[in-house]
């Protein structure tokens, strides 16, 4: 492992003060860890507004990672290869494999339905 990777429920853990979601990422931090969010499953989780001032909080020491056109292509093909229709999902996990991550996520059922799609072990940790 060589980073982390945040998806919209672990996102949405953070948000709703979750302390082991928050223990989990003190501790990313402390190992000198920038989790990455991928901006679509940023853009699942965020509502605006005064009262995500947490989720704001845990965003500013983590590193948001745009969909470029090459990899929107590369989680198409994924989503077909898993046969899994949550783009986000998908680019959780094809982000994941890229940069050799561990997935923090409250779903880890659909994670690893794609990480096996194509043959590929991710550490999961459940929030």
């Amino acid at each position: 492992m060589d980073g982390v990777t945040y998806d919209t429920g672990a996102l949405i853990a953070a948000d709703r003060n979750d302390r082991r979601m928050w223990a989990l990422h003190a501790g990313f931090l402390t190992l000198e860890v920038s989790p990455t969010v991928p901006t679509p499953a940023l853009a699942e989780a965020w509502r605006g507004g005064s009262r995500q001032a947490s989720l704001a909080r845990f965003l500013a020491l983590c590193t948001a990672e745009a969909l470029t056109e090459a990899q929107a292509k590369a989680v198409g093909a994924l989503a077909a290869r898993a046969d899994h229709d949550d783009i986000v999902d998908v680019t959780v996990v094809e982000g994941a494999i890229r940069r050799h991550d561990a997935v923090v996520t409250s779903n880890p059922t659909h994670i690893r339905k794609i990480a096996d799609a194509t043959r590929t072990r991710l550490t999961v940790e459940t929030v």
